[in-house]
């Protein structure tokens, strides 16, 4: 299991090998802020990966996509990735920067 801690809530959850982001997320009880429902078309799971980006798969040819034209060229150059693609590779620990992740109770 991968230990993700996400920012600014301090929400920690486990994710297992081949999860991603946000469905590790969802699949334990949390809101993580989505439009597409997880199909890369959007970028409403934009999140910044502070440490830990190594135990995450790389970057896909469709999440390049969505990422370069709803934000544009600069956007490869920062740690984000969508949450909805982000799948976890290797045990370890992550830290992210996503504003409005919280318990799916709170909603």
């Amino acid at each position: 299991m991968t230990r993700v801690t996400v920012l600014p809530s301090c929400i920690e959850f486990e994710v297992s090998i081949g999860e991603t982001l946000m469905g590790g997320a969802q699949a334990r009880g949390l809101y993580w802020p989505t439009t597409c429902g997880g199909q890369a078309i959007c970028t409403t799971c934009l999140t910044e990966i502070v440490s830990g980006g190594e135990a995450l798969a790389e970057m896909g040819r469709s999440e390049r996509k969505t990422l370069v034209s709803e934000r544009g060229e600069a956007i490869l150059r920062r740690p984000m990735r969508l949450a909805c693609q982000s799948a976890v590779l290797s045990e370890g620990m992550i830290t992210v920067n996503k504003p409005g992740v919280r318990s799916a109770s709170e909603l």
